[in-house]
């Protein structure tokens, strides 16, 4: 189903595939899989480095938010049988530090009619239909292309006839099909695992702790759904869930959870060493910068009187 108000949006993304599909053609088959997915790959990439500082703002909100967890307890703690005040109280402190509950949607959000154009342009390729700026000669391109042996516009509920329309064998394609759902899956529950182990280390009395364990172990089953997507759109799923991966294990390990004292302040932490640094065998102190040297202390010697000034000393 179209989106009319989304129309700029599908040419755009069929405008950039044109040209990252021409960029790769100029030295492979542009008929090829290898072609086709080097193009939606480096489309995904494309597009989630535009939401990155969404990222950054939704993760510096996530950390102040941590930082004030000990404040939060002692305020539920202490309003514990005033629900209304407790949650009052809790948002004027995250007012007051400037943290905002609704931060992590915000990629969510941008992701969310990215998806959606994707998922239409793709379909229309996958359909022959050539729309928003596309020719009918990269819509055949996209069509004859194959990546493992299964047709880029197919999908595992696409009947036997039709797959064999794609010069394609059945079996192999709805094989492929299924591996790369189940990657999909797999790095669903990796990236949700990530960030709700996280939380639960930061806040392990967080009442909603366990409906985090319960999303962790669900979320999984809603890649089953794009059984029903073409291969093209399940690839992009598998790169946007690995850029998420790679990009949160970035912003942790450079943001370790903020530590507190007994007065429940944030005492800073010392940064864990990254991928580069795990290579190298370096750790954190080894790459921090040397303190500055201690000044130097000069002992004044006493300046030596003259003769007739010392004690006890007589005029010749």
């Amino acid at each position: 189903m179209e989106l009319s108000w989304l129309s700029w949006l599908y040419a755009a993304v069929a405008q950039v595939i044109i040209w990252i599909h021409t960029g790769f053609s100029t030295f492979l088959n542009p008929d090829g899989g290898l072609t086709w997915a080097l193009t939606i790959i480096t489309l995904t990439v494309f597009m989630r480095v535009l939401i990155f500082p969404l990222f950054l703002k939704q993760m510096r909100s996530s950390r102040k938010m941590q930082e004030l967890a000990p404040k939060v307890a002692e305020l539920r703690k202490r309003y514990k049988n005033d629900k209304q005040r407790m949650n009052q109280e809790v948002m004027a402190l995250y007012q007051g530090a400037g943290a905002n509950p609704l931060g992590g949607c915000l990629p969510i959000l941008a992701q969310f009619p990215i998806f959606i154009s994707m998922f239409t342009v793709l379909q229309a390729m996958a359909n022959g239909e050539p729309k928003w700026g596309m020719t009918q000669e990269l819509v055949d391109s996209a069509r004859k292309a194959h990546i493992f042996g299964a047709p880029l516009p197919a999908n595992f509920f696409m009947s036997s006839a039709d797959i064999e329309g794609f010069d394609a064998g059945v079996v192999q394609t709805k094989v492929v099909l299924a591996i790369f759902v189940a990657i999909s899956s797999l790095t669903t529950f990796l990236t949700v695992r990530q960030s709700v182990t996280r939380s639960m280390a930061q806040m392990p009395d967080n009442p909603m702790a366990q409906q985090q364990k319960i999303l962790m172990y669900i979320s999984p089953l809603f890649a089953f759904f794009s059984l029903n997507f073409p291969l093209g759109l399940i690839l992009y799923w598998v790169t946007t869930n690995v850029w998420t991966l790679g990009q949160q294990h970035w912003f942790y390990s450079r943001h370790p959870m903020p530590e507190f004292d007994a007065k429940g302040n944030v005492v800073p932490a010392k940064p864990k060493p990254g991928l580069l640094g795990k290579i190298r065998g370096t750790t954190p102190e080894e790459q921090a910068p040397p303190p500055p040297p201690e000044p130097k202390i000069i002992r004044q010697q006493p300046s030596r009187q003259p003769r007739s000034k010392r004690t006890g000393s007589k005029k010749s």
